[in-house]
């Protein structure tokens, strides 16, 4: 938890999205708790620098409890969104399929505006649309393992990918405790 008017989110980015910055994954979600005073601030600064690594860090859902930050790889977002799949799941929930940008904002508004949670969001962060599918059918029904997300299929896959994505993160924060800036671990693009 981030105490009030102080905010570090260099290392919620570490701890929460390690395989965003690595390039292993679309998109990572955190929550900085508290009012943070500066941190759209903090966010803009960090869009100037990761903008040239091919991310872009954005706040999705603020209030006074908590500000929600959604931080992806545009290039990889909408890959995974022109997935038929996703494509379908996204067009039947009334999004804009064919432009990443939009359907991004359509999120936010469903973020700010749903009494339910959109749990489409899954295809954002990169999980795999038939997981996003069987959690919005039945979130308890059919799961195969946990990790990073609920996966209902490949579970030989998404536990490989969830051990490489916690490796990622395990490096990330030895790395930075020796001394090494994030930028440097950034991948570009």
């Amino acid at each position: 938890m981030i105490n009030a008017g102080v905010c570090n989110i260099r290392n919620l980015l570490i701890e929460y999205c390690s395989p965003t910055l690595a390039g292993m994954k679309t998109g990572s979600l955190f929550t900085v708790y508290g009012c943070c005073d500066n941190i759209l601030g903090e966010i803009r600064e960090l869009n100037h620098k990761l903008t040239k690594k091919g991310l872009r860090i954005v706040p999705v859902r603020k209030n006074k409890k908590y500000t929600l930050v959604y931080i992806y790889r545009p290039e990889m977002l909408k890959a995974d969104l022109d997935l038929p799949e996703a494509e379908d799941i996204l067009s039947r929930k009334g999004y804009c399929c064919g432009d990443p940008d939009c359907c991004l904002v359509q999120l936010v508004s469903h973020l700010l505006n749903d009494k339910d949670f959109p749990h489409e969001i899954g295809l954002f962060l990169g999980y795999p649309p038939s997981d996003v599918r069987c959690f919005m059918r039945d979130s308890c029904r059919g799961v195969k393992c946990t990790g990073s997300w609920k996966a209902y299929s490949n579970e030989d896959e998404a536990k490989s990918t969830f051990e490489r994505f916690k490796r990622c993160r395990d490096y990330f924060k030895k790395e930075v405790k020796k001394g090494k800036s994030l930028e440097l671990l950034i991948k570009g693009q």
